[in-house]
């Protein structure tokens, strides 16, 4: 039978089946594309080449070194909880791929006569659906560090608590500006209301910064990937971690790093809009992953340049600076939506 859903039309069970699995393994595919970026700009930022011996220019180095690792002998320490261990880097991957749901890549279009959404579902919880899978992630850091029985990793788990928790605060209350002038709390009115008005870019550009920088923490990528930390922590909460596991942490990583890119593009940047053009519905999901690409480059870019911030500096940031400066942009947007409505 046709399913009908809070975007307001019916939509048969194999569409939904098929969009999902569509979605998935494009923004899926994404990661291996990540990963060899990551290491193809940081060679050229460090003035060396990257990867270069494995497929043409190095293009199949991120693939041969994901099958090397899936190859390899699977390892659990002999002192580790042995479920919660294996358990950990499943709660990660699941969280990072779950919020891939809710990201809109395109208006409704028309396929195979059949009226349909290039997004998973569109629930009316919205952006706290990311939020509530973030908050879940937070378990698969903390239990892959606890249950190595190493205190390398169990200081690894802990640092990523207090830095999760600390930042997921400051990102959440960044985006309250949006959903007051937006009035909603869905991606798709989100998306929708800036084609009908401007970006939230511009008149949200604080709340916008503060997301970005949490961004950053929230996916323990540099400066603030002090969970990791090989400096002094070895590894940090995957220090014991090898083979299959070890790539589904690492994975994991860069897949919330292209989730958080897609967040920024929904939320801030438009989604698929293009100001001024009209444009056909097949090419909406491509302005969308254009979008999500440009923030990947900016990740990379910002790893190549600043240094790790010590810990005190990281939690000093996130609850003296971060944390009031979102607070006080929720206060000035409400003041200023309730005056000029």
């Amino acid at each position: 039978m046709p399913v009908f859903g809070e975007i307001g039309y019916y939509e048969p069970w194999w569409m939904q089946i098929a969009k999902a699995l569509a979605i998935f393994l494009i923004v899926f595919n994404m990661v291996p594309l990540a990963l060899l970026a990551d290491r193809k700009l940081l060679g050229r930022f460090q003035n060396r080449y990257g990867p270069t011996r494995v497929g043409p220019f190095g293009a199949l180095q991120a693939v041969a070194d994901i099958g090397k690792l899936l190859f390899k002998q699977q390892f659990v320490p002999a002192d580790s909880r042995k479920w919660l261990f294996i358990v950990a880097p499943v709660i990660s991957m699941i969280t990072a791929a779950a919020t891939l749901a809710i990201i809109p890549f395109s208006d409704t279009v028309d396929i195979f006569g059949t009226k349909t959404g290039l997004y998973g579902v569109d629930p009316s919880i919205g952006i706290l659906f990311a939020f509530a899978f973030g908050g879940i992630a937070f378990y698969g850091l903390m239990l892959g560090g606890w249950s190595s029985n190493s205190k390398y990793s169990f200081l690894g788990s802990m640092r990523s608590a207090a830095q999760l928790i600390s930042y997921e605060i400051a990102q959440g209350l960044s985006i309250i500006g949006v959903i007051m002038m937006v009035g909603s709390l869905s991606l798709v009115d989100i998306v929708q209301w800036q084609e009908e008005h401007f970006w939230l870019f511009g008149p949200q550009f604080v709340g916008w910064l503060i997301f970005l920088v949490a961004g950053f923490a929230e996916t323990n990528r540099p400066p603030f990937d002090l969970p990791e930390a090989e400096a002094e922590l070895v590894g940090g909460y995957f220090t014991e971690y090898g083979g299959g596991r070890f790539a589904a942490f690492f994975a994991a990583e860069y897949l919330n790093m292209v989730v958080v890119s897609l967040l920024f593009t929904t939320i801030f940047w438009g989604g698929w809009d293009v100001p001024f053009w009209d444009q056909p519905n097949w090419i909406e999901p491509i302005v969308v992953l254009l979008k999500m690409w440009v923030f990947i480059f900016f990740f990379i870019w910002v790893r190549a340049t600043l240094p790790r911030l010590r810990y005190d500096q990281l939690m000093s940031f996130g609850w003296k600076i971060l944390l009031p400066l979102a607070t006080l942009n929720a206060l000035v947007t409400a003041v200023l939506v309730v005056v000029l409505d």
